[in-house]
This record gives C-alpha cells, sequence and structure tokens, in this order.
C-alpha cells in the first residue's frame, strides 16, 4: 500500500515529522516501510504557462513558435516540437536556469535560426510515471486544466511536494490497505488525533428515493453477508480534478474519468472496493447476488470474455450476469462517455470465494485483493456515502434519497476483557492502568473498567486482526515500544544445542563421500513389491510394509533396500549419456515380520554406494580405466579408516541375493566383546539383473548405519611423528588359489607383534609357471620400534617368524 503524507495530513497533522523519520517509527512499531518515495524528481523553476498563439517554424516542418505567458513580466518565445501543442492551452514551462529530472539545464537556444527561451514539457520530461497517466497525457506535451492560474510552480499543481510511504504489509494488517487505517496507525504511533470526516456532513439527496427505482436481491447469503447500492442521475462523464488524480497516482492508480476516479479513491480511503453500473444497462435496476450457471460467460471490462463455473460469484440484474462479485466489472454495465445514470455498489464479499475467483482466472485487481484480505465489514456504508458525495461535487449527480441494501450478517465490534496483571506477565512490564488506557485511545479504542484490573476493550471493526486479548498485549507492546520492554535474563540451566551421534556421523558421511567426487541421491521410499524383492541381504527373513491406500502399484509398499532406487537413476543417468557415476544416499529402510501389520514396522537407517562406468575423463595423456571392486571397497575402507573402525571390520567373501556369485562380499564389525554383527554387503550387480536393465559392470553396496552409530569412538586422536627409522621388507609367496589375500596379511600382523607397523599387499600373479591353481602374492611388510632403532638381528627373526607362520599355516613357499 502506498500512502501519500500529503493526503494523510488530510487525517493526521504531521507537523515537525519528516518523512524519513516517520517511516522509521512505523516499522519499529510493526509495520515495515520498504520505501520512502520522493515524488518530485528534480523538478524546480518548472510553472504553468499559457500559449498565448502558435505559428509553423519557418525553416522547420515539425517545430513550433509558441508565444507563451508563464507570468513573468515579458511572454517568452519557446520553440516545441510536440503535435499536440495548440494556443489557449495551459501547459508546463522549464524556465531558462532550470535543471530537468534528467540532469538537462535549460538555456537560451537557438532551434533552426530562431531563439527558444525555455521549454514546453511533457510528462515524462517532469518525470512521471508515464504508465499512470490518463491516455490523452501520455504523449506529446502535459496538457494542464483550465484551471490552474498561470506562473504557479508545477510542482504545487501535479501535487509533486510530497513523500509517499511503501507500506509491506502483512495479511492480518488489512486495516492499512487503506488512507483510512494508515492514518489511524500514523496516529497511534505518533499519539495525534486523527480526524475523519462523516460523509454524510457534506452529502445532499434529493426527494425522489433511490428505492423506487433500484432492487437488490442476495441469493447466496453465506457469501455475500452485506450489499448495499445507491442511485444517482444526472451524471457527467470527464476528467477528475487534478487534486484526485495526483492522489491517485502517488497511490499508483492509473486515472479514467471522473467516476471510475472517485470508486478508486474511496476505495483507497476506506479500503472498501466499489462499483459504478450504467443503471440504463441493468434490467429494470435490478441486482441479484448468484453463484454462476453452466455455460454462463462475461466480457470483463479488460475486454477478455470468461468462462464462468458455478462455484464463482456474480452480480446480475436478474437476468445476466454484469460483473465479476469483488473481483472485476462487466463491459455490458460499464460506464461510459454517454452514461447519465449510475448505480453505486458497495458490498462485503466473502474472501475465500473471491480469491479462488481471481487465481483461477488469473484476474488480480486492487478490489480482490482486498477483499481477500477481509475489508472492514464497517465501512460498507460509509464508502458508499463518500463516494455518493464526491460523484454529487465532481461529477454533477443528484442522488437520490436512500439506500437500497441487503443485510444477512451486520457488522459487529469485538469486545475483549484484559487482566494488566496478565498483560504485565506477558510482557514482563510494569504498565499501569492509565498507561494502558492511555495506549488504547491512542488506537482509537473504546475502554472501560468491569472490575479491579481489568478492562473491557471495544475493538472498531476495522480492525479484524484483533480477536482475543493476546491481540491486545501485542498492540500495548509495539506502541509501548519494543525497545523499552526491558530485558529479562534465562534464569535456570541452559543446555548448549548439539547434534547427537547418529546425526553428526550422517553428516560426516556426506561431507567425506562429497569430497570424494561423489554425488548424493535422494529418492522414493515407495516402491513396486519386485524391486522390495531384490537385495533382501540387510532384512533377510523379513516382509515390505504394504501402504493400504497406495497411489499406485508401482508406489504400493515401502523399500526393504535404497539398492533398486539408485539401480533406477543409473538407468537413467546411462540413458542421457552420462554412464560415470558415483552416487550414495543415507536414508531409511521398511520392514515387518508380520502378515498384516498390529505393531510399529522397523524403520533402520542405512548407507547405499553407487558406482559404475570410468575413473576420470579421457584426455591426450590419459586413458581412463574402468571402475571395480576394489574401487568401491577401497572408499568403504576410507570411511571405516575416517571412524577408527579400521582394525575392526572384516570382509567375507560369500553370494547375497542380487550379488554378482563371484564377485561379492559381506562385511562384519567386531563390537568389541568378540562377536562380529553383520554390517553390509558389497559387490558387483548381478550379471542378469545388469542385463535386464541394460547396464554395463555396476557395484553397489549397502551399510547398517545403526552398528556404526554404536560402536564409533568419533574422536580425534594425534600421534608423535615417529623418531626412529623405519625398515621395509618384501617377500612373495606363492600359495593356493583359494587363499584369501586377508588371511595372510592377518597371520602376518598376529605373529609380527609390535614392531610390524603397516604391511599390505602389492602385487598379484598368477601363471602356468607357478604351476596349476597356484598364484604369487607380493607383501611389504614396514617394521619400526617407538622408542629405538632397530637391528639387523631383530629384523631378520621377525622376519623369519613371519615367513615360517605363512609356510606352516598356508603350506606358502617363498617365490625366488
Amino acid at each position: 500500500m502506498k500512502v501519500s503524507t500529503e493526503w494523510l495530513k488530510d487525517y493526521v497533522t504531521l507537523e515537525n515529522v519528516v518523512a524519513e523519520d516517520l517511516a522509521e517509527q512505523i516499522t519499529r512499531a510493526g509495520i515495515e516501510i520498504d520505501e520512502v518515495e520522493n515524488r518530485n524528481k528534480g523538478v524546480d523553476k518548472i510553472v504553468v504557462g499559457y500559449v498565448v498563439s502558435k505559428e509553423k517554424h519557418p525553416d522547420a516542418d515539425k517545430l513550433n513558435i509558441c508565444i507563451v505567458n508563464a507570468g513573468l513580466e515579458e511572454e517568452l518565445q519557446i520553440v516545441c516540437g510536440a503535435k499536440n501543442v495548440d494556443a489557449g492551452q495551459k501547459v508546463p514551462v522549464a524556465l531558462i536556469g532550470a535543471t530537468m529530472p534528467d540532469g538537462m539545464q535549460i538555456k537560451k537556444a537557438k532551434l533552426r535560426g530562431v531563439l527558444s527561451q525555455g521549454m514546453i514539457c511533457s510528462a515524462k520530461e517532469l518525470g512521471l510515471n508515464e504508465k499512470l497517466l490518463p491516455k490523452a497525457q501520455q504523449e506529446g506535451i502535459f496538457v494542464l486544466p483550465e484551471s490552474v492560474e498561470i506562473g504557479t510552480p508545477i510542482s504545487h499543481v501535479l501535487g509533486l511536494n510530497d513523500k509517499v510511504l511503501d507500506f509491506d504489509l502483512t495479511p492480518n494488517r488489512s486495516d492499512c490497505l487503506s488512507m483510512r487505517g494508515a492514518a489511524y496507525e500514523v496516529g497511534a504511533i505518533l499519539g495525534r488525533e486523527v480526524n475523519i470526516p462523516d460523509p454524510l456532513d457534506q452529502l445532499i439527496e434529493v426527494s425522489d428515493t433511490a428505492a423506487e427505482h433500484i432492487s437488490v436481491q442476495i441469493s447466496t447469503p453465506e457469501y455475500c453477508s452485506h450489499y448495499a447500492a445507491r442511485y444517482i442521475t444526472g451524471v457527467t462523464i470527464t476528467s477528475s480534478p487534478q487534486w484526485m488524480q495526483n492522489r491517485l497516482m502517488a497511490a499508483g492508480v492509473r486515472p479514467i474519468n471522473n467516476i471510475v476516479d472517485i470508486t478508486n479513491y474511496v476505495m483507497l480511503e476506506y479500503g472498501q472496493p466499489l462499483h459504478a453500473f450504467d443503471a440504463d444497462k441493468l434490467n429494470k435496476g435490478a441486482i441479484d447476488v448468484r453463484f454462476a450457471k453452466d455455460g454462463e460467460t462475461l466480457i470483463t471490462l479488460d475486454g477478455q470474455e470468461r468462462k464462468l463455473e458455478p462455484h464463482m460469484l456474480l452480480i446480475t440484474d436478474g437476468v445476466k450476469p454484469v460483473a465479476l462479485a469483488g473481483v472485476m466489472g462487466g463491459a455490458n454495465s460499464e460506464v461510459t462517455e454517454q452514461t447519465v445514470n449510475i448505480l453505486l455498489e458497495s458490498a462485503h464479499f466473502d474472501g475465500a470465494i473471491v480469491r479462488k475467483t481471481s487465481r483461477q482466472l488469473g484476474l488480480r485487481s486492487e478490489a480482490s485483493l482486498r477483499f481477500e484480505k477481509e475489508v472492514d465489514r464497517g465501512a460498507v456504508i460509509p464508502a458508499l456515502n463518500r463516494a455518493a458525495s464526491l460523484i454529487a461535487s465532481h461529477a454533477e449527480g443528484s442522488v437520490h434519497h436512500g439506500i437500497v441494501e441487503s443485510i444477512v450478517a451486520p457488522a459487529k465490534e469485538v469486545t475483549i476483557a484484559l487482566r494488566l496483571e496478565k498483560l504485565n506477565g506477558v510482557l514482563g512490564t510494569d504498565l499501569s492502568m492509565l498507561e494502558v488506557k492511555t495506549i488504547f485511545a491512542r488506537l482509537n479504542f473504546d475502554c472501560a473498567d468491569t472490575a479491579q484490573g481489568i478492562i473491557e476493550v471495544r475493538v472498531p471493526t476495522r480492525r479484524g486482526d484483533i480477536t482475543t486479548d493476546v491481540d491486545l498485549m501485542e498492540e500495548i507492546a509495539r506502541l509501548y515500544g519494543y525497545d523499552n520492554i526491558p530485558t529479562t535474563p534465562i534464569e535456570g540451566p541452559t543446555t548448549p544445542g548439539a547434534y547427537t551421534k547418529p546425526q553428526a556421523l550422517r553428516r560426516e558421511l556426506r561431507r567425506l563421500l562429497t569430497h570424494g567426487g561423489w554425488q548424493e541421491l535422494i529418492s522414493y521410499s515407495f516402491t513396486h513389491p519386485d524391486q522390495a524383492a531384490v537385495f533382501p541381504s540387510l532384512t533377510m527373513g523379513s516382509k515390505p510394509v504394504k501402504l493400504s491406500m497406495p497411489m499406485s502399484e508401482e508406489r504400493s509398499v515401502l523399500r526393504t533396500s535404497i539398492i533398486p532406487q539408485m539401480l533406477d537413476a543409473a538407468t537413467y543417468n546411462v540413458n542421457r549419456k552420462h554412464p560415470d557415476l558415483a552416487l550414495f544416499e543415507v536414508g531409511h529402510v521398511f520392514f515387518t515380520e508380520e502378515e498384516q501389520l498390529t505393531v510399529q514396522p522397523k524403520e533402520i537407517p542405512v548407507l547405499s554406494l553407487l558406482l559404475s562406468g570410468n575413473k576420470g575423463q579421457k584426455q591426450w595423456n590419459v586413458t581412463p580405466v574402468q571402475v571395480d571392486f576394489f574401487d568401491l571397497k577401497g572408499t568403504l575402507e576410507s570411511l571405516f579408516n575416517h571412524l577408527g573402525l579400521q582394525d575392526s571390520v572384516t570382509y567375507v567373501a560369500n553370494q547375497p541375493e542380487g550379488y554378482h556369485p563371484g564377485r561379492s562380499a559381506s562385511i562384519y564389525l567386531d563390537n568389541g566383546s568378540g562377536i562380529k554383527v553383520l554390517l553390509g554387503t558389497l559387490g558387483q550387480v548381478h550379471p542378469q539383473l545388469q542385463i535386464d536393465r541394460d547396464l554395463e559392470d555396476v557395484y553397489v553396496a549397502e551399510l547398517l548405519l545403526q552398528p556404526l552409530f554404536d560402536n564409533t569412538d568419533y574422536e580425534l586422536k594425534y600421534r608423535d611423528l615417529p623418531r626412529y627409522p623405519a625398515v621395509e621388507r618384501d617377500i612373495a609367496v606363492v600359495v593356493d588359489q583359494s587363499t584369501e589375500a586377508g588371511a595372510l596379511l592377518a597371520k602376518i600382523s598376529e605373529v609380527a607383534g609390535e614392531l610390524l607397523q603397516t604391511v599390505q599387499v602389492f602385487d598379484v600373479y598368477t601363471g602356468s609357471k607357478l604351476g596349476d591353481n597356484k598364484k604369487s602374492v607380493a607383501i611389504s611388510l614396514l617394521y619400526r620400534h617407538q622408542e629405538r632403532t632397530l637391528t639387523d638381528e631383530e629384523i631378520t627373526t621377525v622376519h623369519g617368524t613371519v615367513v615360517t607362520a605363512l609356510e606352516q599355516t598356508f603350506e606358502a613357499e617363498l617365490r625366488k
């Protein structure tokens, strides 16, 4: 809502108040002011001039030589190129020495040899928004009304000495969608009296009654609580007064004609939308508020034909629709230059029905905006009288006696009891009853004592947002000043906020994987029953949870594994030429032990990973290498190492369902008591499943997160850098193909003792020279003592023990 400070002065004095300071006070009181706009964009030394004569320029067909009376001692000669300039007009004249809003300076000049002593200005040159001007003023020079005086500064004529406050209103403060509501708000903040004139004081009616010419009926009482109309005859359609046009443009509304401008002006003043119908275009002056019928259409004032639906509320004349209630009028009852008699409407429509119609038709208007936010029911009659008075004054209309109306639910003021003790307890203040009453008086709320420490407050209908005593407390708080409310220290023990251990670990896993180049996936928890049976390893023997009312068969059960959804994502990406994938998801899987649910199903957190395609991108000096089982295993080992579980995790080759029979394993975690619990599975997807999904080699893993939560000691531990040198020894042993490298490493760690710092496999070789079913495993061992340098004899002894243990346990042979 744009609020003109010059307009605001009609209701509340703003003496010694700077617009920017007022904006700050309003913001502190709870309504944010987005902007303070100065309507004067730099207009100075521009006055009203009278074009005495106009002649064609002798050397330019498009230029005219104008003699202008600008209220100076001598008339000015001005060369003007506007097509619409003519003798007898009053126009804005920029005098010599003036600086225009765009920075141009006005000087004496010769145009094609003819002296020009100023400039006749257009609206754009004055810094006005052309979109808000009447159509007749949007091109050429700005022609002023004949009533303005010659020599008057143009800033006075156009109301440019004005600053506009842009109220950023929340939905509950619809009262400030009007100048009247803004005046009450400013008056309360400044502690100044608000004067809203009674529209009946200036209204003169003719003896002929309105009821003899018009009638009103409400067929939908639940959606229209009050409909009122006045009958006005003998109107003259012309331009509205300049002062009214100035105020409309300051509020962002384009002037059209005196009747439309008056209805818009009163809407801005009272917040109550109005509409004027050409009464002679209505069937016997009848009005009926009803729902639309099937197949009905209406051409609205914007020229668009609207197809109406049965839930849309209409204004009809008993035969045809003439307006969309609360949204926009119809072209078939529009006020035109030929209009003589008017039916003036003021009503209260249900905000929800107006909003639904407005949104469905894509038709937003200032009226619909106000009805959507629930306008003041008590403003229906005052706004109607105010508009009728202005039409009588500025359109020469005769207002017929009386108001024709239908009332379903009259506007009522709300009375709320407020206890002073509760108020001070909630706000932490020590306000007296006198201070509270003073604040309510500033708000123009009547109040009276009912008992000791209790007052009853009567809330005007314009403040529909106040319904309980807590709302009254908010009013007291914001006008007393939030900065004045004392600070109350927090008492009692406080607990600093922190992540739980599972939360912290989940975030750490996400961080590690995303920093390692993996992309996080978020998939549906619902899936197809066939999908739920593909990877049952972690929920073996359990059953999927069926939805009682699924959206479709594709989403009819809760997932028991995330891997099927990850394979769907892989297929989707591969089909779109993105085969190199490293995906992970931290989510939940669900299962139950029952056929028919009687208890809550189980929900467990898991981490799932998928790896496919190549490592790295093809470059001139790099050949991409396809990912394999050990790339995925290496990622898991990095996670376990970071979590301090590297010594607690073991891998056991097996054939989980859904995996490749020879390239898969189960992962076990030692829980510290010597018991190994299943942590997860990893391996290549079964070849048939890959073929079914049209995928190349894909490697997946799925881990239960609860064992990680229970066994991870998530604290970083530091150790001193080694001060003594290490000794590296390599051995290559020939063993059976069935011997696992992990078993060799475990045996070496067992017999080498504390002198062994690291041990790892660095090569595996198979060939006919080794014999059938034989392989050569090359292992690197690093020996170090933390407190002294090892001797050759110590290293030789320990290393010999390692070799002997391998020979005895695995029948290994040293490869020469």
